[in-house]
């Protein structure tokens, strides 16, 4: 007979320090308890983490938490264990001998939380080892990638049911910050829940201000609103060369910024985001890499320069600003030509099915992969070394291997990068008399002792940069002395990594008989096409309200404006002023110097349509002139 769960106010007490869980926590919690499927839509900060943790720690046994973000399973367990909670991961970037460990503690009880990535699903050895734990709750983060109706499906989520086969009377928790009605639905449906079970917040933020700023030039106007706002600020960016760029310009205007992407090594990700968390930098330009489960809640600020190509994208991404509950901003800057980028985005995300079935070809040449071998296989995959190798373009090769991974080909998987980890064999009292012939050798080793514990328990990330600062030592050295430790059997040295890899999830085939079926190819086109049509109605709207487009858009309805987006603030502009006093406003301001066209807009508190529509007849009437600098002033 299972034992009663533990109260979970006293697990989140006690490990958490918290007094009350956050709105919709505890009922989650407690439909998880019951036993019940359970969608939890919350949006980005509303704590989806406590809502399986504090459930998994309240009876026996372990959760299964199938996530598709590597960075944020590691930061999660690092997280757990630093609570003194037992929890590990699997993906595919560990070595053998750590995927070994990982089932010995599962099996053997030593694990309360174990995280896995999608793609480890497809693995009979892990489904054979699966089978034999004992799990209590199947948790599904991210889970709008399961629906192909979602803005970012993952075939390798559809593996899912499979194991809730071996766990009949489990329950699943699946979560996600943003889902339309159709994809609740869908992921319900995909799960096999048992009924429908959802638990929702609403979308709708009170203290959060949507904006939309037009602006031909969009570095010149991030500039001014970061001084016109004070605070901690995120800006987002599509591309890894433009968060540098902008972030050095940001810091010749005086404004703190760094920058953050996927290509940065680990080290140097944790060191920005500990000096933004510790508000020692201001402003972090980043791609859409950066915010993941990062909870810092004095964000006043978050603009997107480059137009994202979802309002579920967006809206993740804006609700990182103002989780304090205090007046917070997400400003959207566009401008004329973003629309047509928005659209060929679609056709980029799309390249002939011919040019597809020639990257499937290349990639099995590229691999050494024969035709019909392969399957269940994974291989190191260096993306750029192949476009090279075969002259082939980067974004449609790209897209052309996400298509192949959502028809069921191939998995390919880009978010790897492994820190250089080290396990020691040997016994403490055989580690003092070592006969080595690197030089050094025996520093190297002195110099891990001291840094890390746990090395002779588990797999412990080391850090060949820290190891060379403490020694002295030369890059090439620590990594010879660690080879040799690794042969003579002392420990074992598993070198820092970072390549994206890919999995045959059937075996090689003949390009001709690579289908790529309509499920997969026209109707993805179509919703993604449906979706940035939406994100452009949203930026080019100038009537209605912004938070009724955006919760209309998830399914929720709103009875009235919001009153502190841009177009109710226009609204009410309009409401309270004549046209003389927008024709005074910029007589008064062109009569002391020449102004450009932007600094009427942020100046003075009307319209913006009806400041450009003044303008334009102050300068037909002869009043203003418009001078060669771009510049507006009166005629005396």
């Amino acid at each position: 007979m299972p034992s009663q769960p533990k109260p979970i106010l006293d697990i989140l007490k006690k490990y958490w320090g918290y007094d009350a869980f956050r709105p919709l926590q505890q009922d989650i919690i407690e439909s998880v308890l019951a036993g019940r499927d359970t969608l939890g839509l919350m949006p980005t900060g509303g704590g989806k983490s406590i809502t399986f943790q504090v459930p998994t720690m309240a009876i026996d046994g372990m959760a299964l938490v199938i996530t598709p973000i590597i960075s944020l399973m590691k930061d999660q367990v690092d997280r757990l264990r630093a609570l003194r909670i037992k929890a590990t991961y699997l993906y595919a970037g560990l070595s053998r001998g750590e995927v070994k460990r990982t089932y010995e503690k599962c099996l053997y009880g030593n694990c309360k939380f174990l995280y896995v990535s999608p793609e480890r699903l497809q693995s009979r050895s892990f489904l054979d080892h699966l089978r034999q734990m004992r799990v209590s709750l199947i948790v599904v983060d991210e889970a709008h990638c399961i629906s192909q109706w979602g803005y970012d499906f993952r075939p390798s989520f559809l593996h899912i049911v499979q194991v809730r086969k071996l766990f009949p009377s489990v329950p699943v928790l699946a979560l996600t910050a943003t889902a339309t009605p159709v994809v609740v639905e869908d992921i319900q449906r995909c799960l096999g829940f048992k009924a429908p079970n959802v638990f929702s917040m609403s979308f709708a933020r009170s203290n959060l201000s949507y904006v939309v700023r037009p602006t031909e030039e969009k570095v010149t106007e991030l500039i001014h609103i970061l001084r016109s706002v004070p605070g901690t600020a995120i800006v987002y960016v599509r591309s890894r060369k433009r968060s540098k760029q902008i972030s050095d310009e940001l810091n010749r205007a005086g404004i703190n910024a760094d920058y953050y992407h996927a290509g940065l090594y680990v080290e140097d990700k944790e060191d920005k985001q500990n000096k933004w968390m510790d508000n020692e930098c201001r402003v972090m330009v980043a791609t859409n890499a950066f915010g993941m489960g990062i909870d810092k809640p004095d964000v006043r600020l978050v603009v997107h320069v480059d137009v994202p190509n979802s309002l579920e994208e967006y809206y993740q991404e804006a609700g990182r600003a103002g989780r304090d509950g205090k007046r917070s901003y997400a400003v959207m800057l566009v401008k004329h030509t973003d629309q047509s980028v928005l659209r060929r985005h679609i056709t980029e995300a799309f390249p002939d099915k011919d040019f597809i079935r020639t990257v499937y070809q290349r990639v099995g040449d590229f691999l050494g992969v024969s035709l019909g071998e392969g399957f269940q296989q994974m291989f190191d995959f260096n993306f750029n070394l192949f476009c090279r190798t075969y002259d082939l373009p980067v974004l449609p090769t790209h897209n052309a291997l996400r298509i192949l991974t959502q028809a069921g080909y191939i998995e390919f998987v880009e978010e790897i990068e492994t820190q250089s980890r080290v396990m020691i064999f040997a016994k403490k009292e055989d580690l003092y008399e070592l006969d080595t012939t690197t030089p050094g050798a025996d520093q190297v080793l002195q110099a891990i002792l001291r840094l890390y514990t746990g090395l002779f328990a588990d797999y412990v990330f080391i850090n060949e940069d820290v190891i060379a600062f403490r020694t002295g030592l030369d890059q090439e050295t620590i990594y010879n002395a660690l080879l040799e430790f690794t042969r003579m059997h002392i420990l074992h040295y598993v070198p820092r990594k970072r390549t994206p890899y890919i999995i045959y999830n059937t075996s090689r085939e003949e390009p001709q008989h690579v289908l790529i079926p309509k499920v997969v190819y026209e109707d993805l086109r179509e919703r993604m096409t449906h979706r940035v049509e939406s994100i452009i109605n949203y930026a080019y709207s100038d009537t209605g309200c912004r938070e009724r487009m955006l919760l209309g858009y998830f399914g929720e309805r709103a009875d009235e404006d919001c009153g502190h987006c841009d177009l109710c603030i226009d609204k009410r502009k309009r409401e309270d002023h004549l046209p003389a006093d927008v024709q005074q406003g910029i007589l008064y301001m062109a009569g002391l110097r020449p102004r450009r066209i932007d600094e009427f807009l942020n100046t003075l508190s009307f319209p913006r349509d009806e400041i450009i529509n003044m303008l334009s007849f102050l300068v037909d009437e002869g009043f203003v002139e418009h001078l060669d600098d771009d510049t507006y002033r009166t005629i005396k």
